[in-house]
């Protein structure tokens, strides 16, 4: 088994975002949804990723490199490669992205009806949290950091 993830141009990832809006959508309001749109995603503060399953684009993710801190966001992987261990990976990519921009704290906002995303990252040391940066508390949202070694 194959898998590459590597920085990579949101633009071509655009079928991956655009899968990713449409389920937020029918699980949140749009108040609830705090997405970056691939303008923000090619930002300098942000640093985006493919997943590559045997050379085949399969998924992405983003990390966005805030004060303290970096923000995990946009991780989706197609439905066509889940159960392959690439969410774990992609996210154990990113946070290694962020130690080595020598910055040790990662945090994310995700939905309280995500629960394979919360089952995910609780198995590899996301703690709930209180609102960060700009979020307000929304009871839709939940909020994780974990501490970087």
């Amino acid at each position: 088994m194959t898998v590459d993830i590597r920085r990579a141009d949101p633009r071509d990832f655009v079928l991956f975002l655009q899968a990713s809006d449409a389920y937020a959508a029918s699980l949140y309001p749009a108040e609830s949804n705090h997405m970056l749109d691939v303008d923000s995603l090619r930002q300098p503060d942000v640093l985006f990723f493919g997943c590559f399953f045997e050379h085949q684009p399969s998924g992405c993710g983003a990390i966005a490199v805030r004060d303290s801190y970096v923000e995990i966001k946009r991780v989706w992987v197609d439905p066509l490669f889940r159960g392959r261990g690439l969410s774990k990976r992609l996210m154990l990519q990113l946070e290694e992205e962020a130690i080595r921009l020598r910055i040790h704290t990662a945090r994310l906002e995700t939905g309280i009806h995500q629960s394979e995303a919360l089952g995910l990252y609780r198995s590899i040391g996301y703690l709930e949290c209180a609102p960060f940066g700009s979020y307000q508390a929304d009871p839709l949202s939940v909020f994780m950091e974990k501490p970087l070694r």
